[in-house]
């Protein structure tokens, strides 16, 4: 097993022992602010979400399973705020709604939970957001997630307790898709196309096209002739692909509102009952409230994990589509012909480390295709 857990709010956490230990030990004895580090997929999410339970949970040890508990992981305690970035950055005017959140008192309890996410993007609102979170109110507890620590976050990382992710091995990605029931010749691979991620791992094992996706990137070489006209059909071909990589993740998206919605009516039955004459007026916007709980939140939620899986899948098929050039740099000692793979690597390699910058899908991909067919005649 890669994770002895003591509870099962850390259940989704693998192969973070350490940090899980520490983030157990801030529950019991919590300070101002946890600064969560590591690189993508390692779990941060996920802890942070857990962490936010266990310091709103009613129950010494918390136990996972108590209504607050659930709430929180389910994403609709009204005291847990995550903020989330609107754009490439994190922008002023997000600073100041997390300024304003902070100040404010928790709805149902002692606490307050602000989970700011992708903090590794913040820029010029650190300088804004630093005396917030350097001295929130007693009630607020910050918790920060980033997956490096730029410049500009040095200074808030020092007011706070630090909580470090290890990137996760291929045996403990493969060790969790096993766990989930996927086979060890697949669960193997698919722990190495996943770029160390294990919630990118989880979407590919239940995701029947991958493979073909993959067949498709690595066959590109072949087929380009150095016509324009090849390079935008064999694009369009791929964004395809890529438009149809994203329906297991619509498939689980329209799961989770399912859920939220269900537990949103349960929650509405419960605010409307008993209501009567003066109240009723009051218990009607109460009832729409709980009806309405989350849902955009969710929404927006959702839209981001559409646009991240798509930059993931492009990436995927571009490390692909990369490994077929080397491929052929390795399989022979023409001069013209490794020269061109090179130089096809360094055209893929670029685009790749572009995509950060959201590109137009469709315009780069048969640019990119466009300069390896003129290398490939070249060469």
């Amino acid at each position: 097993m890669t994770q002895t857990r003591s509870h099962p709010l850390f259940a989704e956490v693998i192969g973070q022992n350490r940090a899980v230990a520490a983030l157990e030990a801030a529950a019991a004895r919590p300070v101002h602010a946890y600064l969560l580090v590591g690189p993508p997929g390692t779990g941060k999410r996920a802890a942070a979400t857990a962490l936010a339970a266990a310091l709103l949970c009613p129950v010494v040890p918390p136990d996972g399973t108590c209504d607050s508990c659930r709430r929180v992981l389910a994403g609709v305690h009204p005291d847990v705020v995550n903020v989330e970035r609107e754009g490439p950055s994190i922008s002023m005017d997000t600073a100041r709604e997390v300024i304003r959140s902070a100040v404010t008192s928790p709805v149902e309890g002692e606490r307050k939970i602000v989970i700011l996410h992708d903090f590794h993007l913040v820029r010029e609102a650190a300088a804004a957001l630093l005396k917030t979170i350097e001295e929130p109110p007693p009630t607020t507890v910050f918790v920060i997630v980033a997956e490096h620590l730029p410049p500009e976050l040095v200074t808030i990382a020092s007011r706070c307790v630090q909580v470090e992710f290890n990137p996760l091995t291929p045996r403990q990605l493969t060790d969790a898709l096993e766990a989930q029931g996927v086979a060890p010749d697949r669960a193997a691979h698919l722990a190495e196309a996943s770029g160390g991620r294990l919630d990118r791992a989880r979407l590919l094992a239940t995701d029947a096209q991958f493979e073909a996706r993959r067949r498709a990137w690595l066959d590109v070489p072949a087929r380009l002739d150095g016509s324009g006209a090849t390079a935008a059909a064999v694009a369009d071909e791929l964004i395809g692909f890529l438009d149809a990589s994203v329906e297991p993740l619509k498939t689980r998206h329209a799961l989770e509102m399912t859920e939220l919605l269900e537990r949103n009516e349960r929650a509405a039955q419960v605010v409307g009952s008993g209501r009567s004459g003066k109240s009723a007026k009051a218990g009607g916007r109460a009832v729409k409230a709980a009806l309405n709980a989350g849902v955009s939140q969710l929404e927006e939620r959702h839209k981001r994990e559409l646009r991240r899986q798509r930059t993931d899948e492009l990436r995927c098929g571009l490390a692909a589509l990369a490994s077929a050039y080397r491929q052929r740099l390795a399989a022979g000692p023409d001069p013209r012909r490794q020269l061109a793979s090179i130089e096809a690597v360094g055209h893929i390699d670029k685009l790749s480390r572009d995509l950060t910058h959201n590109p137009g899908e469709l315009l780069a991909v048969q640019a990119l295709l466009v300069r390896l067919g003129q290398s490939a005649l070249r060469g």
